[in-house]
């Protein structure tokens, strides 16, 4: 065999360019941080529907809290020479039929408003997450157990109970009450949206490594299964406070929801209604806010919804 055929060929490796072409090939880490929550405000930031609900979401809290400074009548201070008068000044929006001024009812009926969709949000929060917390991390027993209960409270209507609740305690309504009258049937959805996502989360490595170290069922649950399953609960909570806005109008407008004494919409959308023909505007009004108030909750609660799945983020 001749040398030619033995001959090894020499081979030439171009030193690395980390300046011009040969940091093109160059692997670059990105040294921003990133987690699910960081890329969830990130995606916020950049879209218009969550800063123009934030905004008026924001305004509202304001109002409901210090109703003073967009209003200097009270909202029961009424006098029927003044009954269905239209706007002058200082009373923008008119008065109603009993003469109370329309605009001041509006303002401090956010108050009420967002008073009961708080509490009510809370309730059905605490009781979801607990509820759907031990069902979905123990299983078993406790699982099923909780879920027919769940199916229970499933299958009662929770507008309609609340009408029945509020009905036995016509004499001692207030805030309170007809809120644990509305979030005491208000949880189930929430509890099995919890529990799904705790299935999916229970199966992680970082939940085997902390009960591999010995350390208890409850605590892993509350540290580390928990924290990481609560996203769709922030979301979902969200929503139900427009609907627990609009469940507290709704009896308010059957009669059986807050007493005369407490301004709210509901209740002035219903005394307007019989005469929508001749008066509508002290209907249309507290109308438009309950309108606006819902639709700012979805528009909020819709868009934190696709910023915390990463799957509606790669979509876009």
């Amino acid at each position: 065999m001749s040398n030619d055929s033995t001959r090894r060929m020499p081979h030439y490796v171009a030193e690395l360019d980390e300046v011009g072409l040969g940091a093109v090939d160059a692997v670059r880490v990105s040294e921003r941080k990133s987690n699910l929550w960081l890329d969830a405000w990130r995606d916020l930031r950049g879209r218009w529907m969550f800063w123009v609900s934030g905004v008026f979401v924001l305004i509202l809290v304001v109002v409901a809290v210090f109703p003073g400074l967009f209003v200097q009548v009270g909202p029961n201070d009424c006098a029927l020479s003044n009954s269905n008068a239209g706007p002058e000044s200082g009373h923008p929006l008119g008065f109603d039929f009993q003469g109370c001024d329309v605009y001041s009812r509006v303002i401090h009926g956010t108050s009420t408003s967002l008073s009961v969709g708080l509490l009510v949000t809370l309730i059905i929060a605490v009781m979801g997450i607990v509820i759907g917390a031990f069902a979905g991390f123990f299983g078993g027993w406790v699982d099923a157990v909780l879920m027919r209960i769940g199916d229970m409270f499933f299958a009662i209507p929770y507008v309609l109970a609340a009408v029945v609740i509020m009905s036995m305690f016509l004499a001692n309504r207030n805030i309170l009450v007809i809120s644990l009258a509305i979030g005491f049937f208000g949880w189930p959805a929430l509890a099995r949206i919890l529990r799904s996502e705790i299935l999916r989360v229970r199966s992680a490595d970082y939940v085997m490594a902390s009960e591999a170290l010995g350390v208890s069922k409850v605590r892993t649950m509350f540290t580390h299964v928990l924290p990481n399953s609560i996203a769709p609960v922030i979301v979902v909570s969200t929503i139900g406070l427009a609907a627990a806005i609009t469940a507290e109008a709704t009896l308010s407008f059957l009669g059986v929801g807050l007493p005369g004494d407490v301004v709210s919409w509901g209740k002035d959308i219903a005394d307007a209604q019989i005469r929508l023909r001749t008066d509508p505007m002290p209907l249309i009004y507290p109308s438009i806010a309950l309108s606006l108030t819902v639709l700012s909750f979805i528009m909020l609660g819709e868009t934190v919804r696709d910023a915390l799945d990463p799957k509606a983020r790669a979509l876009r």
